[in-house]
């Protein structure tokens, strides 16, 4: 065929075809618009799935009269008028295509009224044939009604699914928006039944309630509310504890200047952030909000706004990981801790790049008692706690064979002690297996052998970073083959691989030699540590390869190095592992993401007994 010009009605439903995959994704485009025009109530109203009717209406500030019919024109737009801005972008949309390709495929009515008018007016388009301006009753603000969509494309409308399966999707869709915007009001709606009612959110508290409507009680049990800010970049929001990982990607909504965003960037971040405490092929769970100069990222990279480009994306990857890192980090007893021992040893130490961070309720915190409502802490890294010594009251008396599963039956004398530590004071082993603790105001319950397990996998990590990476030199160096573009990363890098006791010296443009490796390491299939190496610098100049083969053999070695099952503590070793417990970081689970102990507080022993009733 002659190279030709097409027809705009088919420019628009080709523009269609990008952005609008479904009745979700044109509700998604109008409700943006309506949060775009400040709207702080959006009703949204569908019928058989959205594919009969998508209705949307709004409080913002309206259309003007004159440029409502523009509205339908594409690539109108009142969000930028030069290069400058779409370089700072603030807008959820700015291409100005969306309403013109809706209205390609579907029958489209645009009713708006703005301030400067008493009255509103109503457009419409049918098959892409613009009606006269009408005049119509209606409030400051605006609806949008699309009906029979993709009615003129018979072969897209083919691929819509059942009417269940499209209202799960709008739902969905109308969920993630209400957590972008907690000041604003959504309702949805079906054939004039409430399929969800989101009050506006203004306080803490509220926004705690909308986040539990949307994610489940559950999620917001396991959470900790993370709140950092440093090199212009900020982030907000839940975190939940590693033993509430997901069998998939299912509860993972990140926000980035109000925009949802599935970036697998910031996956990879977050997802690095929760190493060493989650099971491999876990997911974590997580509603975070980002900021950023709105000029330190490309929203112009992705026809449906999902994803994104970072002028400096190993910053944001940096921050982020960092971030959920130290967050993480804070997850063992002494940090838990809402009222720690006055000693020298446990101070608060001030820090510029503070995190602001405290546990919600939840099956594994001492501090079950700190409601929701409460306001966060200073903005302080909480040091671990110092030993505490176990009182002369809490020695054992007898034993009971942990061979048999008994419990000692000679309980110690508990005498209240008034600096009780988190994980409070040993009281006996159960099946040879856990250590049954008294806490102040309740019982705690821990896995010796997960508690022994992080403890001696977080010291042998510290004590290797203290004292360097012992290098060991190869008897005969390995030529290692690898692609030219390889070879000059890991020349590059090769004074900080060097740092972590990986010697290697490039030997020609597709070939390089390792000369010496870590101690660690000496068993370790080098060539695939060495390509899995380069692609880490090739992809944000990390050496995270050598530190997780070393962190993994580590690892094992603490592993098998922990206290076994139906081994016979003492009450002084195990109130010797409790006080370890609390002073070492990510006590709260093993090296493989599973929780370390529990606790069961009075108030659950009494109902369970029924006492006071």
């Amino acid at each position: 065929m002659p190279i030709r010009v097409l027809p705009e009605q088919l420019i628009h439903q080709i523009a269609a075809g990008e952005v609008i995959e479904r009745p979700a994704s044109v509700l998604k485009e109008l409700i943006e618009n309506s949060l775009d025009a400040g709207a702080k109530r959006v009703d949204i109203e569908i019928e058989e799935g959205g594919a009969k009717l998508c209705r949307v209406r709004d409080d913002g500030c309206g259309i003007e009269r004159e440029e409502l019919a523009l509205a339908l024109s594409r690539h109108a737009t009142s969000k930028i008028a030069s290069i400058d801005d779409l370089e700072r972008v603030g807008t959820l949309g700015f291409r100005g295509e969306a309403l013109p390709s809706i209205a390609s495929v579907s029958r489209t009515k645009i009713t708006s009224r703005s301030a400067n008018h008493s009255v509103g007016y109503s457009v419409s388009s049918d098959n892409g044939l613009l009606s006269e301006l009408e005049p119509a009753p209606h409030s400051i603000g605006t609806t949008v009604e699309v009906r029979d969509l993709f009615f003129n494309v018979p072969a897209r409308r083919k691929f819509l699914r059942a009417e269940r399966t499209e209202t799960q999707h709008i739902a969905r869709m109308v969920e993630r928006l209400a957590l972008s915007k907690f000041e604003t009001a959504f309702s949805l709606s079906a054939a004039r039944k409430s399929l969800g009612d989101f009050p506006a959110a203004r306080s803490q508290l509220e926004r705690e309630r909308r986040v539990a409507q949307i994610v489940g009680d559950e999620f917001m049990a396991n959470a900790m509310y993370v709140e950092h800010e440093s090199s212009g970049c900020k982030l907000t929001g839940w975190l939940c504890q590693p033993t509430y990982a997901r069998a998939q990607p299912d509860l993972q909504h990140f926000y980035l200047n109000g925009r949802m965003l599935r970036d697998r960037l910031i996956s990879s971040a977050i997802r690095l952030g929760y190493r060493d405490v989650m099971f491999h092929g876990r997911h974590p769970a997580f509603v975070l909000f980002m900021e950023i100069d709105p000029r330190q990222v490309d929203v112009n990279a992705h026809p449906a706004k999902l994803e994104v480009r970072f002028r400096d994306g190993r910053h944001i990857h940096n921050f982020l990981f960092k971030t959920v890192e130290r967050v993480l980090r804070e997850t063992y007893a002494g940090a838990a801790s809402a009222a720690p021992p006055p000693t020298d040893a446990n101070h608060l130490v001030p820090t510029s790049e503070a995190v602001s961070m405290w546990p919600m309720r939840g099956p594994n915190q001492a501090t079950l008692g700190l409601r929701v409502s409460e306001p966060p802490p200073p903005a302080y890294f909480r040091q671990p706690s110092a030993a505490y010594p176990s009182p002369p009251a809490f020695e054992r008396t007898s034993a009971a064979p942990a061979a048999m599963g008994a419990v000692d039956m000679e309980m110690p004398a508990v005498e209240s002690h008034p600096e009780t530590p988190p994980l409070g004071f040993a009281l006996a082993q159960l099946h040879g297996i856990y250590i049954l603790s008294q806490a102040p105001d309740g019982l705690i319950l821990v896995d010796m052998h997960a508690a022994h397990e992080r403890t001696t996998y977080e010291r042998m990590k510290a004590a290797l970073a203290n004292g360097g990476v012992a290098s060991q030199p190869l008897l005969v160096p390995l030529s290692v083959s690898v692609a030219a573009s390889e070879a000059d990363v890991l020349e590059e890098h090769a004074p900080a691989l060097n740092r972590l006791g990986l010697d290697v010296m490039r030997s020609g443009p597709t070939s390089v030699q390792i000369r010496a490796v870590p101690a660690f390491l000496a068993q370790k299939d080098l060539d695939e540590l060495l390509r899995r190496i380069s692609a880490d610098l090739s992809a944000d100049g990390s050496t995270r390869g050598i530190e997780e083969a070393i962190n993994e053999v580590l690892g094992t070695v603490a592993c098998h190095g922990a206290v076994r099952a139906h081994r016979n503590l003492t009450v002084p070793e195990m109130n010797a592992l409790l006080r370890e417990m609390e002073r070492t970081v990510r006590s709260d689970q093993c090296n493989h993401g599973r929780p370390t102990w529990t606790y069961v507080s009075l108030g659950d022993l009494d109902r369970m007994f029924l006492r006071g009733r």
